[in-house]
């Protein structure tokens, strides 16, 4: 199936906790995955407006990640630091490897990347820089649900 992003709808926002929706507030996906029709593995076109982050810093157990940098410059932050990515650049991020990551966008333009990331079930994410924050095993690969430590929702 042939794809004119054109045709995909623009999608901002999050399911994250009202406590950190501020963070990724300049962050617009379109789900070309998902327009495709394909069930394994999604790829959205994201565009991130400065000052903005791609997501809470994070890593999963079971999901695979991948991204692509189309257009403009983006910070990759990961527990070995901070890189700047531009348009050519890829990184990668396997599953069940504990290296919590995100891109910031520190320049004062709009970034364009492409993000792949598998739908494994029973997948757990984990926010080191928000250690009372993650998302249980999600039968489907594809649902979020974001509890405490201790197993309680977050409201």
């Amino acid at each position: 199936m042939i794809i004119d992003p054109n045709n995909v709808p623009m999608e901002r926002g999050t399911n994250y906790p009202d406590a950190f929706k501020a963070m990724v507030a300049g962050r617009m996906r379109q789900k070309l995955g998902n327009f495709a029709g394909l069930k394994n593995f999604g790829v959205n076109l994201v565009q991130l407006e400065p000052g903005s982050f791609s997501a809470l810093r994070h890593w999963h157990s079971h999901q695979d990640e991948f991204i692509y940098i189309l257009a403009g410059e983006l910070t990759l932050i990961t527990d070995a630091g901070e890189e700047i990515l531009t348009p050519g650049m890829a990184a990668g991020f396997p599953a069940g490897e504990a290296n919590g990551h995100h891109l910031v966008n520190r320049s004062a333009v709009v970034g364009v990347y492409l993000e792949v990331g598998d739908r494994t079930p029973n997948d757990q994410g984990f926010y080191p820089d928000v250690p009372d924050l993650m998302t249980p095993p999600s039968p489907d690969g594809k649902s979020r649900q974001f509890i405490h430590q201790d197993g309680t929702l977050y409201e």
